[in-house]
């Protein structure tokens, strides 16, 4: 890792790791992830289906990066399942879900998710802290291990991989992971808006504004190599970014899906470029090194 790589993750490491747990939990209760992306009532099978309708025409990416039929059979560990969209994919497909998040609220509509679609009997849900997971969870081996936009939510993420690797069951088991990307548009976008290009706060902004509800209390972003240097422990099979939001939030919230001007005009090809390259979720696939390795 270059120097000033390491200072600034030391920097971000210094301003996030006296976080205490129940900051994050009460952060996500007051708001889970992706509540709002309906307006149905919330608990009903339309619900539901509009939520996961627009999470998936927005980050098209995920059903590709979860692979969610490859599963099929399988036992899946979801590390912060929120409200169930991911989780209730899986279990649909044929796998065995243990689902967990740190949010007593999210955890209460993906319960009900699975109740609604009749998914009770393949997944098992646990309120827990993902840094100390084997302290509620069962430790057993799991085909999958996923976590998708979490672990760079908790005050030590080191730790949320240490107890990974308690769940791994060798060669077969696969373990995917998303975190965000600092060097992204959304980054870029943050420093010359939020930030007025006062890189020094940084850090701060893009916790302030990483989710639709402000105030986040912790929000790392990652380089490849700074991501590599948490996953190094692991063979890193596959790493790619993509996701840039390119739609007006005004109109976003109220439901209607209009392109900022610039974004308009960029021909589809241009765009997917540039999520390829600044794209703001960092997504890997790895599996544990080999003891010789």
């Amino acid at each position: 890792m270059s120097d000033l790589a390491s200072h600034s993750l030391d920097k971000t490491i210094e301003l996030f790791s006296e976080v205490e747990i129940e900051r994050v939990r009460e952060y996500w209760n007051s708001r889970p992830c992706n509540i709002r992306h309906s307006q149905k009532e919330i608990g009903t099978k339309e619900y539901f289906d509009e939520v996961e309708a627009r999470k998936y025409f927005v980050e098209p990416h995920i059903p590709l990066f979860a692979q969610f039929e490859k599963w099929r059979g399988k036992r899946v560990l979801e590390i912060g399942c929120g409200i169930g969209t991911d989780t209730i994919n899986f279990a649909r497909a044929g796998a065995l879900v243990t689902a967990v998040d740190v949010s007593d609220e999210s955890l209460r509509i993906a319960k009900k998710r699975a109740e609604v679609f009749g998914l009770t009997d393949r997944i098992t849900f646990y309120r827990a802290n993902a840094e100390t997971l084997s302290n509620t969870i069962p430790v057993f081996e799991y085909d999958l291990i996923y976590s998708f936009g979490v672990i760079h939510h908790t005050p030590h993420p080191e730790n949320v991989i240490e107890q990974i690797k308690q769940y791994y069951a060798g060669s077969q088991t696969i373990i995917k992971i998303m975190v965000y990307n600092k060097i992204s548009y959304k980054v870029f976008w943050l420093l010359l808006t939020e930030a007025k290009g006062k890189f020094w706060k940084l850090n701060n902004t893009i916790a302030q504004y990483s989710e639709a509800q402000t105030g986040c209390p912790v929000t790392y972003v990652y380089t490849k190599r700074t991501v590599q240097n948490l996953l190094r422990d692991f063979k890193i099979n596959e790493i790619f970014v993509d996701h840039i939001f390119p739609y007006k939030i005004s109109d976003y919230i109220n439901y209607h899906y209009v392109k900022v001007w610039y974004f308009r005009i960029l021909p589809k090809k241009l765009f997917r470029l540039l999520e390829k390259k600044f794209g703001w979720h960092l997504c890997a696939t790895i599996t544990m090194k080999n003891k010789e390795n």
